[in-house]
């Protein structure tokens, strides 16, 4: 049982537990407010205050046994300094803490510990986070307004250009059915010369396959008759040697009859 026995261990050593509240109370009197652990931020409350107490009275021996523990310079003649002009004449409890529930993961209770006289820096950080968030909104909407008007007139610009080219469309296809009408007279003319070569085409073919046909018959002709002029030719011969014959036979007859 831990009665009559003050403080905290903190789970550490001693030295290691001055060392953490030592940390601890120049981070307060630094950023005037800190979130940590509920029995850290008592240990801190207790170690603290003592040290604000004795910045009241600003010697020599005071500033050095504050010094000791709080191993920042600047913090030391803040203390000395802005923080005792803002406590006054308070006679005590100048830290307040206030419990924010269990943490995740170790469920330990966590719990913020800060400076009373110093409330008013927390609400004039809302105050400019409020109207900061207000001027952002005021931003937003009027780059939402603008990037309307740039569509809108994007939107226009491209109707404009969508008339045009609809413009020329439309000229185009007055001045192309001239054009259409010109093609096919031309291209009638065309087909009327090409059906007409088709025909003499297909004519010449046929007087081809015609010739080619009769061809044979011609050369046969001509192959018989040289062979008929031949025959007429030897039996001219023979008459005409037949009647050469006939005198000299009569010749001889009647040489014969003479004798």
């Amino acid at each position: 049982m831990r009665h009559r026995i003050k403080g905290r261990k903190l789970g550490r050593t001693a030295s290691h537990r001055l060392a953490t509240l030592r940390a601890l109370a120049t981070a307060l009197l630094k950023h005037k407010k800190i979130k940590t652990t509920l029995a850290k931020a008592k240990a801190t409350r207790s170690f603290a205050e003592p040290l604000i107490t004795k910045a009241k009275n600003d010697t020599v021996a005071n500033r050095r046994q504050v010094a000791k523990h709080i191993n920042d310079g600047e913090v030391v003649k803040e203390l000395f300094g802005e923080i005792i002009e803002k406590v006054g004449d308070r006679a005590g409890g100048y830290t307040r803490v206030v419990k924010l529930g269990n943490r995740l993961g170790d469920s330990a209770e966590m719990a913020i510990i800060e400076l009373v006289d110093y409330n008013d820096l927390s609400k004039k950080k809302e105050k400019k986070s409020k109207a900061a968030a207000k001027s952002k909104a005021k931003k937003d909407e009027t780059e939402v307004v603008d990037a309307k008007d740039v569509k809108a007139k994007a939107d226009a610009e491209d109707a404009e250009v969508i008339e045009e080219v609809k413009e020329d469309k439309k000229t185009r296809g007055a001045k192309k059915p001239a054009k259409s009408k010109a093609k096919t007279k031309k291209g009638k003319a065309e087909e009327v010369k090409e059906e007409t070569e088709e025909k003499t085409e297909s004519k010449s073919k046929a007087k081809k396959t015609v010739s080619k046909k009769e061809e044979p018959k011609t050369k046969s002709k001509a192959k018989t008759e040289p062979k008929a002029k031949a025959k007429t030719k030897t039996k001219a011969k023979k008459k005409e040697d037949k009647e050469e014959s006939k005198p000299a036979k009569a010749k001889a007859k009647t040489k014969k009859d003479d004798k």
